[in-house]
């Protein structure tokens, strides 16, 4: 962690934080997409058990990390839906290419 002085060096680093999310959150998307490609039935898409684990898992980390898990929890669910809701249309898709 850097300190800041001044609100353009904490915005930097904000800036710079923000960058490598969005790399981090792309990469992650890419193995969401090979789901959707993978399993075989749409039904598989959501797996609740899944969720409620990897929840668990990110609740752990951020609270190593100083994350609160006001922010950690709410913030990974609605990761987690996007993620869901992308997938569907990943799997829609291969479904749709079969039957064509």
């Amino acid at each position: 962690m850097v300190k800041c002085h001044t609100m353009q060096e904490v915005r930097a680093e904000i800036d710079r934080i923000d960058r490598a999310l969005v790399k981090l959150l792309a990469e992650r998307l890419t193995y969401i997409e090979q789901a959707g490609v993978i399993k075989g039935d749409r039904d598989a898409v959501r797996d609740d058990a899944r969720i409620e684990d990897v929840v668990a898992k990110v609740l752990r980390e951020a609270e190593t990390n100083g994350l609160p898990r006001a922010i950690a929890e709410p913030l990974w669910r609605l990761l987690i839906e996007k993620s869901i809701e992308h997938e569907f249309t990943v799997f829609d898709a291969k479904a749709k290419k079969k039957t064509a």
